[in-house]
């Protein structure tokens, strides 16, 4: 019963954002303006608040990204040598990989790890928001130009794009900005802290509702063995890498559940943008997210009860 107080309010709220559009109570166009407030606005006011006022434990950022990172590097090695066994081209394995490692940790990940593990959680979730955008994309653009051999400028030329939307992105200012007050030692002020408290509680439901809306766009069609190759790793390869690299390296019960949950997050929306900046694979990574997601909520309980279960 717990399990499902945790995972069902989160699908619910994801079915009532694609019911909003298939009913036509708002247009498909309605998750960019809600998108932006919940990403923009409320999460990193969510994260700020979080980051500032919560107790974290104490656990090595090295172990928690080498049992996260370890698990993606892992199953980004396995979705090369399966991608070279069904199809030709070397680029599409960088977009098969990126299709079963880049999880939805954001929009569904954020608020099922907070309302599963707590505000114990902010802690260890930040570490990995902190550079999993930024190392995936960067990962994924160096392999490609490497297997395509484009070379067209220095690595500097194309770190510095990916470096430039770390410094805007919200959620990293959120971050960096939470962890800069908390060391002040200031505190928030009971107008202040409620103000933002207030702000942040709109940012979970806000995500949902536009990952809702956001998965009508996409599709399941076509080249079904790499749609259902991506979910497997994805829902299922990952996230038992992680939890046995986070038992390996003897990361605490709140880190390890951090860990796992993301892992087992379902392929989210940047694997579709950077399939479709390079026209590689649009169509079964497309296919990935919307089947992922439809297959986390069978999938998500089960790791919900694993992370209770060892807490």
């Amino acid at each position: 019963m717990a399990t499902i107080l945790i995972v069902a309010p989160v699908f619910a709220l994801i079915a009532a954002g694609y019911a909003s559009v298939l009913f036509r109570f708002v247009s498909e166009g309605a998750h960019k303006g809600i998108s932006e407030f919940a990403f923009s606005i409320a999460i990193p006011a969510l994260l700020f608040r979080t980051i500032v006022v919560s107790e974290f434990p104490d656990v090595s950022p090295w172990r928690m990204w080498g049992a996260y990172y370890g698990a993606l590097a892992l199953t980004w090695m396995a979705a090369l040598v399966i991608s070279a066994l069904l199809r030709e081209e070397r680029e599409d394995g960088v977009v098969f990989a990126i299709g079963s490692v880049y999880g939805n940790i954001v929009m569904l990940g954020i608020p099922l790890v907070l309302s599963a593990l707590g505000n114990e959680a902010a802690g260890p979730m930040s570490l990995i928001l902190s550079v999993n955008t930024p190392l995936l994309w960067l990962c994924g653009i160096l392999q490609m130009e490497l297997v395509s051999r484009k070379r067209t400028g220095s690595p500097l030329a194309v770190l510095r794009p990916v470096l430039a939307d770390l410094v805007r992105n919200p959620l990293m200012l959120g971050i960096g900005f939470g962890v800069i007050w908390r060391f002040t030692g200031l505190g928030l002020t009971p107008v202040v802290d409620r103000t933002i408290e207030l702000l942040a509680q709109a940012g979970s439901p806000a995500a949902l509702i536009a990952l809702g809306i956001n998965l009508f766009r996409f599709e399941v069609k076509g080249e079904m063995g790499s749609v259902a190759v991506m979910c497997a790793l994805k829902l299922l390869a990952m996230p038992a890498t992680a939890y046995l690299l986070a038992t390996l390296l003897g990361l605490p019960p709140v880190a390890s559940g951090v860990i796992v949950l993301f892992a087992a997050m379902p392929t989210g929306a940047n694997a579709y943008i950077f399939a479709a900046q390079y026209q590689r694979l649009v169509n079964p990574v497309s296919g990935a997210v919307a089947l992922g997601t439809l297959l986390a909520a069978v999938t998500l309980p089960v790791v919900v009860m694993l992370v209770a279960g060892v807490r």
